[in-house]
C-alpha cells in the first residue's frame, strides 16, 4: 500500500498551503462544489471525504448542512483541519468529525452507508488505485455518489510547456511523469481508466469534467467579478471536448449500483 504523500509529507505540506491559496487551488475548489451541488440531491448528506487533508472540502460541505467524516493518514493534516474548524460556528464543527487513517482502509475505520464519497486529489499519490477505489466505493450506499479528482495523463506536458519549462516538458511527453514539478513526482490517470475502476467496484459513472483548462499555469486570484467569468468559462469548457481532454484534473461523477 505505497502512499507517496507520507513518504514526502514534510515537502508536500507547504505546497499544498501554498496552492489552495493561489488561483489554481481556487478554481479547482470552485468547480469542484458546482459539480457535486449539480449531482447532490436536496437536503442533508452523510459524507465521507476520503484523504481531505485540511479540511477545504468537508468544511465547505458542513457549512451547507451535511454531517461529514473527513478521513486522512497524516496527522500534520488533521491538524490543520482542526485549526480551520475551530474557527466555525459550534453547528458547522459538530458535523465534522475528523479520523486518522488511509483510504485503503475506509471501510473498517469509517463504515459505510454514505450518500456521498469524495477522493479528490489522492490517486495520483497511490500506487494501487484499484484498491482504493474499491474501498471507495464501498463506503457509499446503494445509490450513493462517489466523486473523484484525479491527475489526467493525457495533458501532464501542458504545465511544464505553458510555464516554459522547455526540456522538462519534453520529457514529461516522453515519460508520462512532470519531472522537475513543484514537490514530488506523481502517477496520473485517464478518464477511461478510472472509470472503469469505478464500474469494475460496482460503480456507474455518470458524469465528467475538466478542471483548469485554461488556469492551470497561472498564480494571482483576480477581483471577484473577473474571478466569476473566469470560473464560468472553465465551467463550460470543462463540460465538452475537447477542452477538457486538456485539463489538468478530471472529476468523475459516479453512482453505486443498487444492492
Amino acid at each position: 500500500m505505497g502512499n507517496s504523500w507520507m513518504a514526502n509529507s514534510a515537502a508536500l505540506l507547504e505546497a499544498y498551503a501554498r496552492h489552495n491559496d493561489d488561483l489554481p487551488g481556487v478554481v479547482r475548489q470552485r468547480l469542484l462544489d458546482r459539480a457535486i451541488t449539480a449531482h447532490l440531491p436536496p437536503g442533508p448528506a452523510r459524507v465521507v471525504d476520503v484523504g481531505g487533508g485540511a479540511g477545504f472540502q468537508a468544511v465547505g460541505l458542513a457549512r451547507a448542512g451535511h454531517e461529514v467524516v473527513l478521513l486522512d493518514p497524516d496527522p500534520a493534516m488533521l491538524a490543520d483541519a482542526a485549526r480551520r474548524l475551530a474557527d466555525e460556528p459550534g453547528q458547522v464543527r459538530d458535523r465534522v468529525r475528523l479520523v486518522q487513517g488511509y483510504g485503503e482502509q475506509a471501510p473498517e475505520l469509517v463504515g459505510g452507508g454514505f450518500d456521498l464519497v469524495c477522493c479528490h486529489g489522492i490517486l495520483m499519490y497511490v500506487d494501487d488505485p484499484a484498491l482504493l477505489l474499491r474501498s471507495v466505493t464501498a463506503l457509499a450506499r446503494p445509490g450513493g455518489l462517489l466523486s473523484v479528482l484525479a491527475k489526467n495523463a493525457e495533458s501532464v506536458a501542458m504545465r511544464p510547456a505553458l510555464e516554459g519549462r522547455w526540456s522538462d516538458a519534453v520529457a514529461t511527453l516522453r515519460t508520462g511523469v512532470d519531472a522537475g514539478g513543484r514537490t514530488v513526482d506523481t502517477r496520473a490517470d485517464t478518464v477511461e481508466g478510472v472509470s472503469g475502476l469505478l464500474a469494475a467496484a460496482g460503480a456507474r459513472p455518470r458524469a465528467w469534467y475538466g478542471l483548469r483548462i485554461f488556469t492551470d499555469h497561472l498564480r494571482d486570484v483576480p477581483g471577484e467579478a473577473e474571478l466569476d467569468q473566469l470560473c464560468e468559462l472553465e465551467w463550460e469548457a470543462g463540460r465538452r471536448d475537447p477542452y477538457r481532454r486538456v485539463a489538468r484534473l478530471f472529476h468523475v461523477v459516479a453512482e453505486r449500483d443498487p444492492a
